[in-house]
């Protein structure tokens, strides 16, 4: 008997030709309402999800609940002396549709303080893990050692009606939300800090206490996660931290589970591992270049040297926008505010200026633009979060408020089990042969 993992990688190789000859020829062709292409590539395009909370429009960015990025900077309510928006006034957005007053702003505040106590066991979950491991992980596990505190997992457990999901899931979300911010803080101060952690502060808002319990006490730091975290926290059903949430979720997964599962999407590098990936990038070409700041030209020259050792540019391209991404926008103009002569943020400013044109001269990618991440860890290195390892944490702590928002919806509209039909590369030539149909199940 051969070796199996040569064996698969032999059979891998002959299908995947097959599949890509078939692409070739028939890749427009349609089966139902969908192309080849799509089914064999990402299912991009199809729209298959409803989700309530944003909407990403390929011109204007994400949109929440009808509101652009500038538009919610204008709109949503500010910390006492802020000039950024409170991700608390996002949740309440995205949660009822509804812009907040700074009443409502302050009671969400209020209320997850109150929410916000993490079982010691929790703490002594993370404690039992390497200090090395990798903080995403730490995190996920974290988030599985709370489920212990789901009300919606004790309530199906004895018998809830359906009629009553939603309401265990919205407890399940404000608890989960309340905790993060002090279970990140901690994954942070115990891996970067030597385990010197700091108590919560029960005065500040949401995001200024995650600050303040990583031990970030400067005003403009509590300000950019402000900005952090509301920028973040949703980019439609998709993307793969959402729909997985949504995917598990609708599987009557407690919501600790559902965001478990997405927060382990948010780990990819072709998802929430970018941030880390970009801070790399221009830590390696820095250093390869022996200069603190490269020139255009420098950076010109390492992009094309990247692109052809068959890498990608790390913060650049997507898959929906047509333009630079507004979030990116929204922290290039704190950067120009706070933050305009340092070194690290002009190099990024400078690879915007470069890259995008030149990955349209190459060919190399239709959509040519920055995302968040090109920007974002640049902004909390200048004030000394140079861990660029946790940024994709802070990701998830943000990013829990918009799919966790969206899992009290699906609840409350009672959506169903996930269940898109899948079919076999043999079954696909027989269909287009004329020698079978493909049927749904």
């Amino acid at each position: 008997m051969g070796d199996i993992k040569e064996s698969f990688k032999k059979k891998a190789d002959v299908v995947g030709a097959e599949i890509k000859a078939l692409l070739k020829e028939h890749g427009d062709k349609k089966i139902g309402e969908v192309t080849l292409n799509q089914i064999y590539q990402g299912m991009r395009g199809i729209t298959g999800l409803v989700s309530e909370t944003s909407l990403l429009d390929a011109q204007e960015g994400i949109r929440f609940r009808g509101y652009t990025i500038p538009q919610l900077a204008e709109k949503l309510p500010k910390a006492d002396k802020g000039t950024q928006p409170l991700p608390e006034g996002l949740f309440h957005l995205m949660l009822l549709g509804e812009l907040p007053s700074d009443e409502d702003v302050k009671q969400l505040t209020s209320l997850w303080q109150r929410r916000s106590h993490v079982p010691n066991h929790v703490f002594a979950t993370i404690e039992a893990l390497p200090v090395s491991t990798h903080p995403m992980t730490q995190f996920v596990i974290a988030i599985m050692a709370l489920q212990t505190e789901s009300s919606f997992a004790k309530r199906y457990a004895a018998g809830m009606s359906k009629k009553d999901y939603w309401e265990a899931t919205f407890d399940d979300a404000m608890d989960l939300v309340a905790r993060l911010p002090r279970v990140a803080a901690y994954i942070y101060r115990r891996k970067y800090k030597g385990g010197e952690h700091i108590q919560p502060n029960g005065l500040l808002d949401w995001s200024g206490n995650f600050a303040h319990m990583m031990g970030y006490e400067s005003e403009e730091f509590k300000e950019l996660m402000r900005l952090y975290m509301t920028i973040h926290a949703d980019h439609e059903g998709g993307n793969v931290s959402a729909h997985t949430t949504h995917l598990v979720g609708s599987a009557l997964s407690d919501p600790y589970l559902s965001f478990a599962a997405g927060m382990n999407g948010l780990a990819g590098p072709l998802h929430g591992l970018a941030n880390q990936e970009v801070i790399k990038w221009i830590y390696d070409m820095r250093k390869e270049l022996g200069v603190e700041t490269p020139s255009k030209e420098q950076i010109e020259e390492y992009v094309k040297k990247t692109l052809s050792e068959g890498k990608v540019v790390p913060g650049y391209g997507h898959a929906v926008l047509r333009k630079t991404d507004p979030r990116f926008t929204a922290q290039m103009e704190f950067g120009k505010k706070h933050l305009p002569n340092d070194p690290l943020v002009n190099t990024v400013w400078n690879i915007y200026e470069v890259v995008p044109p030149l990955l349209k001269s190459l060919g190399k990618i239709k959509n040519p633009w920055p995302n968040v991440d090109a920007h974002s860890g640049a902004l909390l290195v200048h004030y000394g979060m140079v861990e660029y390892e946790f940024y994709t944490v802070l990701f998830g702590v943000s990013r829990s408020l918009g799919v966790l928002a969206s899992l009290c919806w699906d609840r409350a509209l009672s959506f169903p089990l996930e269940r898109p039909k899948s079919v076999t590369t043999d079954l696909v030539k027989k269909w287009l042969d004329g020698k079978d149909e493909i049927w749904g199940d």
